[in-house]
């Protein structure tokens, strides 16, 4: 890991349009969370400048810790007002937890403990052959979609309160029941604010000793897949995020270039009040140092 004082130093960007006219990039990988939109309306310019970007003929994939399928991805950028024809496709930690390629995850066995969303709406498990279990007894592993709910035998929620979240938690640590994480951000931007997303939990199961796997960035399964869908190498691609340990970290990682946008989840940490402000360099090399995470380019939000 680097250290403060060798951290590579990063280009700061007014926008995107330089990057994406000098043609340095074929593909980009976007987040859409505190980037593109706050889950309720689209940030200022974004759509703009995603339509200015498809001009130029990038190729662009979303790629997020959503725990919702890609289809539902798309669907909710189209009613932001987002044209789904300008990407190739999303990959989600849903989609991926939902396709069990990996042989850990199908090796599991059936029966779960759904931790799952209330007033987002329960993920659904339909197609994926598991039986949601009632009682901690009977489950085989853990599956964690929200922080808002414990799923039923029935598929619907019961709202529970993270607390009471976490006292289920203990219960599978006492039967070493391993977790399988559909998104793994900590918290997401929801209207300015920051909700508590499914990986806060599941940091917290790991570091109590339960075994957890996590299905999206920062691991490099969610860019490969992204690779493979644009048809690029890793020197030709970008990841645009906001967060350092999920989008920029990942990056790092994968050996991508990327792009970290200070007006998302880091807002506050940054010292920034208003969308576009922009942060002191300063305060970002710090965050950078802290996380571990080096982007390519600074950016205050994702416009042209």
């Amino acid at each position: 890991m680097a250290s403060a004082a060798s951290a590579p130093a990063f280009e700061r960007l007014a926008g995107i349009r330089a990057l994406a006219e000098s043609g340095r990039f074929k593909a980009w990988f976007l987040d859409q969370f505190g980037v593109l939109h706050d889950g309720k309306k689209p940030y200022p310019g974004a759509v703009f400048a995603l339509e200015r970007l498809a001009e130029k003929g990038a190729k662009m994939v979303i790629i997020s810790n959503s725990s919702r399928r890609s289809s539902v991805t798309m669907e909710k950028l189209r009613s932001l007002g987002f044209d789904p024809s300008c990407f190739l496709g999303a990959i989600t930690s849903g989609e991926l937890t939902h396709q069990r390629d990996d042989p850990w995850f199908a090796a599991l066995g059936r029966k779960c403990v759904h931790l799952t969303w209330g007033n987002r709406g329960a993920i659904s498990l339909e197609g994926l052959g598991l039986q949601v279990a009632s009682n901690v007894e009977e489950a085989e592993f853990i599956l964690a979609h929200g922080t808002e709910a414990l799923g039923l035998p029935s598929g619907d929620p019961l709202p529970k309160s993270l607390e009471e979240l976490e006292q289920v938690l203990m219960l599978c640590l006492e039967k070493r029941l391993p977790m399988v994480v559909a998104n793994p951000d900590y918290v997401t931007v929801e209207a300015r604010d920051l909700r508590v997303m499914p990986g806060t939990l599941a940091a917290k199961y790991e570091n109590l000793g339960g075994e957890v796997k996590w299905m999206g960035k920062p691991d490099k399964v969610i860019y490969a897949s992204a690779m493979s869908l644009a048809g690029v190498n890793a020197h030709e691609c970008i990841m645009v995020g906001d967060s350092l340990h999920h989008d920029i970290k990942g990056a790092n990682g994968s050996r991508v270039e990327s792009a970290f946008i200070t007006g998302g989840i880091h807002a506050a940490e940054l010292g920034l009040n208003e969308i576009g402000e922009t942060a002191e360099e300063d305060t970002i090399d710090s965050l950078c140092s802290k996380h571990g995470s080096y982007p390519t380019y600074v950016l205050p939000s994702f416009t042209w």
